[in-house]
């Protein structure tokens, strides 16, 4: 029996978008919501590969250089720390994948990554029933309790968006 081929890990290229895509929506699928992922090939190329982009992406690839498993994250700020952070918006691997190691290090980068830039924080969000909750705790991610998150969205979003309007408090973008 072969062990299985360890991951490279290498930041996203335009030719990765395709991939990636497919994985959000297996992602979504996943986590019961496949109905909500609308992401597009041209939306993601246009997010990763702006001039000042805001979203980064890193990829799992095997001896093929095929992409099987991602992080897409962006930089917060911690004004108590008065420091930037990573927060993780999305890391996958596909089934096939998993045992590899590909997810211990796509987080490995974008701890190496805080480290480098002084960053302290490498955050993410779990869906709560998720079993990945365990590999977590083993790399020493401590849930938080403790805070709760809050979305606004949809109708709530564009109504609270007409007040700044009304108020004479609209901000250029």
């Amino acid at each position: 029996m072969t062990s299985p081929v360890i991951p490279t890990i290498r930041p996203a290229r335009p030719e990765d978008v395709p991939a990636v895509v497919a994985m959000v929506h297996e992602l979504a699928e996943y986590e019961r919501a496949a109905e909500q992922c609308h992401l597009t090939t041209e939306q993601l190329t246009s997010a990763l590969f702006t001039t000042a982009p805001a979203l980064f992406g890193h990829v799992a690839v095997d001896e093929h250089d095929a992409p099987v498993g991602f992080a897409l994250w962006f930089l917060n700020f911690s004004t108590w720390a008065g420091v930037h952070g990573i927060h993780l918006e999305d890391l996958y691997v596909r089934p096939a994948a998993r045992g590899t190691g590909a997810g211990r290090l796509l987080l490995a980068a974008l701890a190496d990554i805080c480290v480098r830039r002084g960053y302290q924080r490498l955050e993410w969000w779990m869906i709560d029933w998720n079993p990945a909750a365990g590999f977590y705790a083993s790399i020493g991610a401590e849930q938080m309790n403790e805070w709760v998150p809050y979305r606004l969205s949809g109708d709530a979003l564009r109504e609270l968006a007409e007040h700044a309007t009304t108020a004479g408090t609209r901000m250029g973008d």
